[in-house]
């Protein structure tokens, strides 16, 4: 059984609360997007056969009227020669036709009518499609960045923060601990050889001291 069961029931649903109060509002609206398509083919289809009816019409129509007048126009050149039993004659089938025309002429009211009835139920229905599909487009969006944020969040909960944090800490001390082991290394190691020319710059070093203490003396000497 269908969703919907006419065409009015169509133009009246409400989607929104449908849609909210359906179990899977995505299975509903493209079975409702699938049933207004439906609809909307029958419709325009029924509206071909009327508007084909409608130019049929209009075509009898016309022969009738142009009938009319060639047989009023025969009724003139009978009345002209002089046979009024003729005129008389194509009178009648003139008046024939006049209320043909009458009969095809409210046909083609009543058709026009009803043409025009369609077609504001065509545009109807085609504002209920396009907000159908619109539904479905958001909800496709919708389930998108749900599915998204979903993905996100069980990514999140994967990576169990306070152990990152502790392996960071456990890194940082091993840095730590070898920079101390580095230094400790240093400080054990053995004074390097003192080569033969460090020992004559001491003894240079140890002149210059000397001069220095020297000359410190006498300024002592002299001030005093």
């Amino acid at each position: 059984m269908g969703i919907f069961t006419r065409f009015r029931d169509i133009v009246s649903a409400n989607l929104n609360s449908m849609l909210d109060h359906a179990e899977d509002p995505e299975k509903m609206v493209r079975l409702m997007i699938q049933e207004m398509e439906d609809t909307l083919i029958e419709v325009k289809s029924n509206c071909a056969g009327i508007i084909a009816e409608q130019k049929k019409i209009e075509r009898e129509s016309d022969e009738a009227v142009a009938l009319a007048g060639d047989w009023e126009a025969k009724a003139e050149l009978a009345v002209r020669k002089g046979r009024d039993d003729l005129a008389r004659a194509a009178l009648n089938e003139k008046q024939a036709y006049d209320r043909r025309c009458a009969v095809l002429q409210g046909e083609l009211e009543h058709t026009k009518e009803t043409v025009e009835i369609f077609r504001g139920d065509i545009s109807q229905l085609e504002t209920k499609l396009n907000d159908a599909r619109e539904k479905q487009r958001s909800l496709i969006q919708r389930r998108s960045a749900v599915q998204s944020r979903h993905q996100t969040q069980v990514r999140i909960r994967r990576i169990d923060t306070s152990d990152a944090f502790a392996r960071f800490e456990a890194y940082e001390n091993n840095i730590e601990r070898m920079e101390a082991d580095t230094e400790l290394v240093n400080g054990l190691r053995p004074a390097a050889k003192r080569t033969l020319s460090d020992e004559f710059t001491d003894l240079e070093h140890s002149d210059e001291v000397e001069e220095a203490l020297e000359n410190l003396k006498k300024q002592v000497q002299t001030n005093s």
